[in-house]
């Protein structure tokens, strides 16, 4: 299951970056070019979604087949620091599933501005050259 959240994580690192270069100032240019880029990678990327939904279902079931200590002595040293090194785990994972899902729409909704920004500039062109 690790190979999952190492993909996961560079998925979220991949937003991450485009997200940065889409909102750093003074690109120009090379700004055209990423936005189109964005644009033709967010429908792959969309992927992102199932996937977290997937692995936050396996969260789940983990959780609720976890085995539990009854009795206060029940449990040995070791299988209860198993346990708590688990729900570390756990709590890890589904804080990068939702850093994923998050960076995800961040990325859908700034690109969607910057493209929305660009038609408006270029409208605005169009009426000064018009005057």
């Amino acid at each position: 299951m690790a190979l999952e959240w190492v993909v996961l994580g560079y998925a979220a690192g991949a937003e991450a970056v485009m997200l940065l270069l889409l909102t750093v100032p003074g690109l120009g240019r090379l700004r055209t070019g990423l936005v189109t880029v964005v644009r033709n990678s967010l429908k792959p990327m969309l992927s992102v979604v199932p996937f977290c939904l997937f692995l936050l279902m396996d969260i789940y079931w983990k959780y609720e087949t976890r085995p539990t200590c009854d009795q206060e002595h029940a449990c040995t040293p070791t299988e209860h620091l198993r346990h708590q090194k688990s729900i570390m785990k756990s709590q890890r994972n589904a804080l990068l599933i939702a850093s994923a899902l998050l960076l995800y729409w961040l990325l859908f909704s700034v690109t969607n501005l910057v493209v929305r920004l660009e038609q408006l500039s270029q409208r605005v062109e169009k009426l000064k050259r018009q005057d």
